[in-house]
C-alpha cells in the first residue's frame, strides 16, 4: 500500500512545533536527528545550528508527519505559504473536534469546524507555526 507522509520545513523552531504536534496527536517520535549528529569534515555545521533539527518524524496512524529546520545557508522557508494543506481524516466528530481545537490553538481559523455543505464534518485553519490543516470526518466513509 502506498502512503503519503507530509514533510514540513521550519526556520529553527521544528522541535517546538513537533512537541506541540505530539501534545495533540500523542505518541512518541520515531526519529530525531540534529545537525550536530551529521557534522564532519564533509558536512561542517555552524555551532549555532548544531542543535537544530535535521530530521524529525512523528507516527500518526499509519503515516508519519516529518520535518526539519532549514539551515540558514539555504535561506528562509516561507512560513506563510498557501499552496498546500495537511488533510486529516478522522473516525469520529469527537476526534475531529479534539484535533481541530488542539492544533488550531494560537492559530487562525479559516473555516470553523462543523457540518459542511458536502455532507462531512469539516474545519480548516492555519496553526501557530503557519502550517495549514484541514480536519474532516465523513460518516459515509466510516463503517
Amino acid at each position: 500500500m502506498t502512503t503519503i507522509n507530509p514533510y514540513i520545513n521550519f526556520n529553527g523552531n521544528a522541535e517546538e512545533a513537533f512537541e506541540f504536534y505530539r501534545s495533540v496527536f500523542g505518541g512518541e517520535f520515531a526519529r530525531v536527528a540534529r545537525f550536530r549528529d551529521m557534522a564532519g569534515p564533509d558536512f561542517p555545521v555552524a555551532e549555532h545550528e548544531a542543535n537544530k533539527i535535521m530530521h524529525i518524524a512523528l507516527p500518526i496512524g499509519g503515516n508519519m508527519l516529518m520535518g526539519n529546520d532549514v539551515p540558514e545557508s539555504m535561506g528562509r522557508t516561507n512560513e506563510n505559504e498557501n499552496r498546500s494543506k495537511i488533510s486529516i481524516n478522522v473516525e469520529s466528530k469527537e476526534e475531529a473536534d479534539r484535533l481541530f481545537q488542539g492544533l488550531s490553538a494560537g492559530g487562525s481559523v479559516e473555516f470553523p469546524i462543523g457540518d459542511s455543505p458536502w455532507g462531512s464534518y469539516f474545519g480548516m485553519f492555519r496553526d501557530k507555526y503557519g502550517i495549514e490543516w484541514m480536519v474532516d470526518f465523513n460518516p459515509e466513509t466510516r463503517g
